[in-house]
């Protein structure tokens, strides 16, 4: 609790029951998701650039990609990271398939059911 410096325990506790409920709800192919997946590859691969960026235009991954943010790590890596929206199945499947391209050295999802909105309180409120 002290590590993340919640407010009280009953924050934490909102936030773990959350999570679980968050992690129940993906069980289920069809759950409204949003994710992350970061790519981590050399540029220098051949082909690879050219590669993530035609199977992130196929049909069927367009929809789901909603931003793209390319970051030059150092001469030779480069991080993208691709924000997503879609059933929790194609987003894991688009996670997948990123993942095994060859070249890549490094990718992962981090994924979170909708669940009707994500409720969530600050101390400064505001509208979303």
């Amino acid at each position: 609790m002290k590590s993340k410096d919640y407010p009280s325990r009953s924050e934490a506790i909102r936030d773990m029951v959350s999570d679980r409920l968050s992690q129940k709800s993906l069980e289920n192919p069809d759950e409204l998701a949003v994710g992350s997946i970061m790519i981590l590859y050399d540029h220098h691969a051949r082909g690879l650039t050219d590669k993530l960026t035609d199977f992130q235009h196929e049909e069927g991954h367009h929809g789901l990609i909603i931003s793209a943010t390319h970051i030059h790590i150092d001469e030779d890596l480069c991080l993208e990271i691709l924000a997503c929206k879609g059933k929790a199945k194609n987003i894991k499947n688009l996670a997948e398939k990123i993942s095994a391209i060859k070249g890549v050295r490094h990718g992962e999802l981090s994924i979170r059911s909708l669940m009707g909105g994500i409720a969530h309180t600050h101390s400064n409120p505001h509208k979303h």
